[in-house]
């Protein structure tokens, strides 16, 4: 019996070795999942965009939300971020006489990875498969009705389309005189192409144009597989079709899909993690991959097509980069990219400068899209994005002009949020009294800068254009420009005149100098508190002064008036039912209290206790807030994700620092949330954060060590990260309130080595 067991346990354990040893580890991409937020808390989820990391062609299901019940047809290509696809591809089993230019198509057991799409379409009984490449893609599609005839339909949204009877060509109109191009074909040869006329094709209709033209292509009887591969272009269709021909060789998804896997493998393995918590892992790599779904590079052959002046030009060997956000991704996407991927930061850097060349006013772009530069929002943050690579070390680009064309943005472009107009009568009073001025009681807008269904936003206005003004600083200090320098840190204190002496909140004033009555923080007037703030409350405003953190400590009464008031906004209920309040303030989402996890100006604030002397306190709030709100399901992300803007902090706080201070050399210590961590910096250098003590529940600093001497300061410098080595944390399930809370340990402000004044 002894016996018989020995050998029953040796055959169970040599066959569970087998069947470990065949179960390949998972790699990056395996962790990516592109659902998670895919059902939104309140405003745009996320898309489970299926694309190469930044490239032209994006592609997700043509539906509302997850929950879409059908697909609009199948994408082509997306144009912009969050937009629908241009071109549309419905296939279709049927009598003639049923088919639309889009055709609504019911769906089930739905896959989708970053570089690979499947979905059965059930209602007819077709099987799709998809991959990408960086301007083409592929559609292998399997009809599996017998005895129905076979179609696709090509749709234009408002364009043009022509056939050579064995392929499709033609264009999408989109704004600002840009078009999108494509060139279509099939390695089954249709029967026929034609426009669509009852129960018959037009086969000898060469070209379809207009609002949602389309063709038919009609397949031989028992045809039961089309294999569909496409190029697309911003030159023209021959480019198009180039493209194509250059990328995607011959009809097959497998081999396409393989090397976008290994496309994505070799671009998340720049950052390794390892732990316990498997989940994550999850938030982490798909946090990643959101980072990479822009800017885009434009370039095609070594040119590009420009809709700053709708002209084709040469890229000089260097790619073309659009489609940014900056106000969004200044904050993290791009420091993110500094580290990771510095040569392209350095192209994007180059193509801001480029465009701002085509414009027909010099102003540095603050929303650049492949339609243009569409300015939205307030401030002109790419100042910032310049700045902090300057500040970093990147050195690709023209340092001179950029802070020209940077500075023009600032002062010769009006103020007024989403404006593109000349400075006009608010931005001479913000010149002159250091302030951008509320309405006073009864005051009807008059100012022509201001847009028809915009407001002024005064104090975001302010604290915005006085950060930027400090980025200003430190370029024209790089320069040499010495008095340039100094005038414009000077104005960056120009917050100082917005804070309310009693409340110690920023407060919006009149040009006669009169504070708004009657304020209330938690319920600023306006739609999205824009008569004074901009999509968030005068609670996360009363933090945003990234450039000066330690002045504002002191501004609101010191260290503990400061965690103080940290912890009131952590504290104060919303104050209304969640309806009225997201009514009026849908933007202030993923909310502790008055804090907004859901929007990009608050990020920063669960750090800003390293300032106060507390670091325990950052941790705790940064590891409640990832687990709170950036889960691996369906609404795991707290708000509008805009490209990597939102997701580049759970990047950076998962890591364990966070770059607070875009422009300062400096990264504030948070709570990692891997046993290791590692950052591949090129040229053979690596970071590593590792945890000793490791467990996904202990999110409290013991000690810490930098390459192997004893680190007691709650941040550290780009330099220090960039030489490689290793931060050592040892981590506790309790908080040890003595480390890093000296007034050596906080982080700098304003400038490296001390607070100003």
């Amino acid at each position: 019996m002894r016996r018989l067991n020995f050998f029953f346990i040796l055959a169970l354990f040599s066959l569970t070795a087998t069947h470990l040893s065949a179960q390949a580890p998972k790699e990056p991409v395996d962790y990516v999942n592109p659902y998670i937020g895919n059902i939104s808390h309140m405003l745009v989820p996320t898309y489970p965009t299926v694309h190469l990391p930044n490239s032209m062609l994006r592609v997700y299901p043509e539906r509302e939300n997850f929950t879409g019940n059908v697909l609009s047809g199948l994408p082509l290509i997306v144009t912009s971020h969050r937009g629908s696809s241009a071109f549309n591809l419905s296939p279709f089993q049927g009598n003639t006489g049923d088919i639309k230019s889009v055709i609504p198509l019911g769906y089930d057991n739905e896959v989708i990875k970053p570089y690979f799409y499947s979905v059965d379409l059930d209602d007819q009984d077709i099987h799709v498969t998809y991959a990408p490449s960086h301007q083409s893609g592929i559609y292998d599609i399997t009809f599996n009705q017998s005895g129905q005839p076979v179609y696709l339909v090509l749709n234009t949204r408002n364009g043009e389309l022509v056939n050579d009877g064995s392929s499709v060509s033609g264009y999408q109109q989109l704004d600002n005189n840009t078009k999108v191009y494509i060139y279509f074909e099939t390695d089954v040869k249709p029967e026929a192409i034609g426009t669509h006329q009852g129960e018959q094709i037009a086969a000898q209709e060469k070209k379809t144009a207009g609002e949602n033209a389309y063709f038919l292509l009609k397949f031989p009887d028992n045809t039961q597989q089309v294999k569909a591969r496409y190029g697309v272009s911003f030159i023209s269709t021959e480019q198009a079709r180039k493209n194509l021909q250059r990328e995607i060789t011959r009809y097959d998804v497998d081999a396409v899909a393989t090397h976008g896997r290994d496309v994505w493998n070799k671009t998340l393995q720049k950052i390794q993690v390892s732990g316990a918590d498997e989940d994550a892992k999850t938030v982490f790599y798909t946090s990643l991959y959101r980072t990479y779904e822009r800017m885009i590079c434009i370039s095609e052959d070594g040119q590009y097509f420009s809709a700053y002046d709708g002209k084709v030009h040469s890229d000089q060997g260097n790619p073309f980069y659009t489609d940014d956000w900056i106000w969004d991704t200044y904050r993290a996407t791009h420091p993110l990219r500094i580290l990771i991927e510095p040569e392209m930061e350095n192209h994007m850097i180059n193509s801001y400068i480029i465009m701002t060349r085509q414009m027909p006013r010099a102003w540095m772009p603050n929303f650049p899209e492949v339609t243009g530069d569409s300015r939205r929002m307030n401030s002109n943050h790419a100042v910032a994005m310049v700045a902090d690579a300057y500040s970093k070390g990147l050195e690709g680009f023209d340092l001179a002009e950029a802070y020209q064309v940077s500075k023009a943005a600032i002062t010769e472009k009006t103020l007024a949020p989403w404006s593109s107009k000349p400075a006009g009568v608010l931005d001479q009073f913000y010149k002159e009294h250091g302030y951008f001025p509320s309405l006073a009681p009864g005051e009807e807008e008059t100012v022509p800068e201001v847009h028809s269904w915009e407001r002024r936003q005064p104090i975001a206005v302010t604290l915005g254009t006085v950060y930027d003004e400090w980025c200003l600083s430190i370029l024209a200090n790089a320069l040499g420009k010495k008095d340039e320098a100094a005038y414009f840190a000077d104005r960056s204190l120009n917050y100082r005149k917005v804070l309310h002496p009693e409340t110690k909140f920023f407060h919006p004033k009149d040009t006669f100098g009169v504070f708004m009555p009657d304020l209330d923080y938690r319920f600023p007037p306006g739609i999205g508190g824009r008569d004074a703030y901009d999509e968030n409350t005068g609670y996360v405003y009363r933090f945003d002064v990234p450039h000066n953190v330690g002045d504002l400590v002191q501004l609101i009464g010191g260290k503990q008036a400061f965690v103080d008031a940290l912890e009131d906004m952590y504290s104060t209920p919303l104050g209304k039912g969640r309806p009225d309040f997201y009514h009026i303030y849908a933007d202030h989402t993923g909310n502790v209290g008055q804090f907004s996890m859901g929007n990009e100006p608050a990020m920063h604030v669960p750090y800003l206790y390293n300032y106060a002397g507390e670091p325990w306190r950052s941790q705790k709030r940064i590891r409640n807030l990832l687990n709170q709100w950036f889960r691996n399901d369906l609404m795991g992300i707290p708000g509008d994700e805009d490209g990597g803007g939102l997701t580049s902090f759970v990047v950076f706080s998962q890591l364990g620092f966070y770059p607070i201070t875009p422009g300062l050399p400096m990264y504030v210590i948070g709570s990692p949330s891997f046993e290791t961590a590692t950052l591949d910096l090129g040229n053979g250098k690596t970071f590593r954060v590792t945890c000793e003590n490791y467990s996904p529940e202990n999110k409290y600093i013991q000690s810490a060590k930098l390459n192997g001497a004893d680190w007691d300061k709650s941040w550290f410098s780009h330099e220090e990260l960039m030489k490689g080595g290793e931060l050592q944390l040892v981590m506790g399930k309790h908080p040890n309130k003595t480390w890093a809370t000296g007034d050596h340990a906080i982080p700098p402000s304003f400038e490296m080595g001390k607070t100003k004044p």
